[in-house]
């Protein structure tokens, strides 16, 4: 073998490989490893453009964006279309280089032909963190399959701003909720060894979702303690415990600086302190954010030269600052090509980890009829369990036969649709079909590529068919009458504005004359047009529902009818009192192809629910920010000498983070902790009984609280460092045990280090953050103890007895 081709050599170490070849490339093909295209820019039907692939692709590419987002592909057509441009890679540039094909992945593999998984906020509910294991597993299969080596997902935004139109694509308000989740997810796409996974790339760093004003994409102001302890905590996590490869920036500046260029947030915190050994992808048109919107620079050469410098590696989805750009910075003296090196150098490393230069591309043939089929299972486990019961005074479950006539009312009576928010396929079609018919829109990175008009004249399908017919789904009141229910269903309203003359009337009129109603209303999220109250730059100045279902509601209310009312929401959100007078109020996310099928099932009994809030609900809008692990001296937990928090009502939540009832009861009893005192390096366990004193089998989610009370700092009231999910039948009793290093009680102290601190730690256990049953307390005794990120513990251990007695 030539010393040439000695990068080739699969006997190497993959980053022996990677030094290889990054010797024997130019600082134009360097460049264009540290960016992207969008694949339509070379594609034509069924083969590559000849006029465009030769110019765009001549030195390489690191990158290609998504086949997947907009058209109304199959499977196999995708793979067909990745293997065209990777062969191309491979045996037309001088080097043969495979791009990574990357890919949006937060709710499964948003590709036509897949299933559609819950939104973030509706796997959260479901206390479940296995769950989101193997749904990475799966997607990494699926994406494999296609070609895609890159996964841009989980999100771990810590959502603490309820305005903010992208709270449903989090893991919720908790930073040891989202890393659980995260760092699953993580775990199942990626695997041990990255040649059978892919890279997940956490994203954004950092801050995301406190945003001022709840407005996307706005200034994050923060101190060091609430960006490291909080902010930076599911990405911490994933990067020690799951290995993450690849971070993704905010569009935000964090204290005034672009994330995007910034040295502190990406190379002293992420790199230095959080010993990240990954690469960093931008998140789409950064560098244009920086110079347009930021005005932090004058140009995208001067974007680019902050962004190498600061330390992020990618470029996406197309060249703007890096590519061509970047290359002739370097060439005129501005940018040290040593810089550049380290980038590509991740990048290549990633590639030979990757197992691209063996194995570049997608399988060939595609079982399209079992790809459509596979994750069901898994997708409609996580919509029984992340359906929270918020109130109930015993009219659920229904028992349909014994109801002659049942109303299902309001926008989400039969809309099927409404469960698939931003980032699946279903809302990329949509917004797609809205690009092609010559709807504006802001959808970043792909106004020049949209693919040409059908050339059958076919009408596509309106997207509530689409739906029904692409993932074989029902609206919710279809779903109940399959349950035995004698349904009626009139939406009334559309989610924001009126429906036909007498759509409204019609709805009341069908609840006046039914024996029970079932009011179902909430939200939508699209991608940038249409009717929504969520999505990606969809904000909102007021969380309540929209004006017209809150009449919908006042008018259902007045008649003093049984009322379950389902709500379909994936953030916070206001209830008006004419809801909180229904007998019984059921909520979940966008749960995609289980959603309408799960709220069913609770409904009717055959599901006893067992999800929990992955947020606070408010009472009031004044609340904003309210979440449950805010500082002992701030919050409604806080205490003060004057008697109230606010005058004109009161502070505590209306449904506190962790909330979510059940159709038997639970008694939580007998806690002991042991040892009374812990060494910095120690651990103490937290024990409880867990026992089903109802009548029927459920699943209680245990969680753990603590308060760390230490010198110079004011932490948190309360917060959350472990949970359990247990199932029980009726009478049983479990003995839950919680392990607790002393390194998972670490953070940022007086001193501006990071350290495990002598003091009190108190103790709660409980069904809610705030129905703390059980409670204790242990001491760590000794010197502060500094850690390093590597050193942190991040999860305590959970033991389950099947069948154990106090030992009390």
């Amino acid at each position: 073998m030539s010393d040439t081709n000695s990068f080739r050599n699969a006997s190497l170490p993959p980053g022996e490989r990677a030094a290889l070849l990054l010797a024997e490339m130019t600082i134009e093909e360097k460049a264009q490893q540290l960016t992207c295209i969008q694949p339509q820019s070379v594609l034509a039907v069924g083969a590559l453009n000849p006029e465009t692939a030769g110019g765009v692709l001549g030195n390489g590419i690191g990158q290609v964006a998504p086949l997947t987002s907009t058209g109304g592909t199959t499977p196999q057509q995708v793979a067909n279309e990745i293997n065209l441009i990777q062969r191309h890679l491979v045996e037309n540039t001088r080097l043969g280089v495979p791009a990574v094909f990357h890919n949006e992945a937060i709710a499964g593999t948003q590709a036509p032909g897949h299933v559609v998984f819950p939104t973030e906020s509706g796997v959260a509910a479901t206390w479940s963190p296995e769950l989101s294991h193997q749904m990475g597993d799966l997607v990494r299969t699926q994406m494999r399959r296609l070609g895609l080596r890159q996964a841009l997902g989980p999100q771990f935004d810590v959502a603490l701003e309820p305005r903010w139109g992208r709270v449903h694509e989090t893991y919720g308000e908790d930073p040891y909720l989202a890393s659980a989740f995260g760092t699953a997810y993580v775990s199942g796409l990626q695997t041990d060894d990255l040649a059978n996974g892919v890279v997940a790339t956490g994203k954004h760093f950092l801050g995301y979702g406190a945003s001022e004003g709840g407005l996307n994409s706005s200034n994050v102001e923060a101190g060091s303690r609430r960006v490291r302890d909080v902010f930076a905590r599911p990405f911490e996590a994933a990067i020690h415990v799951a290995g993450l490869r690849s971070v993704m920036n905010t569009y935000s500046e964090v204290d005034g600086v672009p994330a995007a260029i910034s040295y502190e947030l990406l190379t002293t915190l992420l790199r230095d302190t959080l010993e990240f050994q990954g690469y960093v992808s931008s998140d789409y048109i950064s560098f244009q954010h920086v110079v347009q919107r930021a005005k932090a620079a004058v140009d995208a050469a001067e974007a680019g030269r902050l962004g190498i410098e600061a330390g992020l590696d990618l470029e996406l989805p197309t060249p703007w600052s890096y590519g061509a750009t970047l290359a002739e910075e370097v060439r005129a003296g501005r940018v040290d090509e040593a810089q550049v090196d380290v980038s590509v150098l991740r990048l290549l490393t990633t590639k030979f980890e990757l197992g691209l230069f063996e194995q570049p591309y997608a399988q060939e043939h595609i079982d399209m009829d079992a790809v459509r089929t596979e994750g069901y299972d898994i997708a409609n486990e996580m919509a029984d369990r992340g359906v929270v019961l918020l109130q109930n005074d015993g009219i659920l479950p229904l028992d349909l036969a014994k109801q002659p006539r049942v109303a299902v009312v309001g926008p989400h009576a039969n809309a099927a649709s409404l469960q698939y928010p931003a980032y699946t396929f279903p809302a990329a079609r949509e917004v797609g079909l809205f690009m092609a018919a010559g709807g504006f829109n802001n959808m970043v990175g792909v106004e020049e590529h949209l693919p040409a008009a059908d050339p059958s004249n076919k009408k596509p399908l309106e997207q509530e068919d689409w739906v029904r017919s692409e993932y074989g789904v029902r609206g919710l009141s279809e779903e109940l009458a399959a349950l035995g229910a004698s349904v009626v269903a009139e939406p009334g309203t559309a989610l924001l504005s009126e429906l036909e003359d007498g759509a409204f009337e019609r709805a009341v009129d069908a609840a006046r004359d039914a024996d029970v109603v079932v009011l179902a209303v909430g939200g939508g999220s699209k991608w940038f047009q249409g009717e929504r109250t969520e999505g990606e730059a969809s904000d909102s100045l007021s969380i309540e529902l929209p004006e017209v279902q809150r009449r919908l509601i006042d008018a259902v209310a007045a008649l003093g009818k049984p009322t379950v009312a389902v709500l379909v929401v994936g953030r916070p959100t206001l209830f008006p009192e004419s809801l909180l007078q229904a007998n019984a109020i059921v909520t979940a996310s966008f749960n995609g192809v289980g959603g309408t099928r799960a709220l069913a099932r609770v409904v009717a009994g055959a599901v006893n629910p067992s999800g929990k809030l992955p947020f606070t609900i408010p009472r009031s809008q004044g609340q904003i920010p309210i979440f449950h692990h805010q500082r002992s001296a701030s919050g409604y937990r806080s205490h003060t000498p004057f008697g109230n928090h606010y005058i004109d009502g009161p502070a505590t939540p209306l449904f506190p983070f962790g909330h979510g009832l059940s159709y038997t009861s639970f008694e939580i009893a007998d806690v002991a902790v042991t040892p009374d005192a812990i060494t910095t390096d120690g651990e103490a366990t937290i024990s409880v009984s867990v026992r089903n004193s109802g009548d029927v089998a459920g699943a209680q989610v245990l969680q753990l609280y603590i308060r760390a009370n230490t010198s110079g700092v004011t932490r948190p009231e309360q917060q959350l460092e472990g949970f359990a999910r247990v199932a029980l039948e009726p009478g049983e009793q479990q003995r839950v045990t919680f392990t607790l290093p002393a390194a998972q009680l670490g953070y940022t102290n007086a001193r501006g280090g990071f350290s495990v601190d002598p003091g009190r730690v108190d103790v709660f256990v409980g069904g809610s953050s705030d129905d703390t049953a059980v409670t204790g307390s242990f001491v760590v005794e000794g010197a502060s103890r500094p850690l390093k990120s590597s050193e942190r513990s991040y999860f305590s251990t959970v033991r389950v007895d099947a069948g154990a007695t106090s030992s009390h």
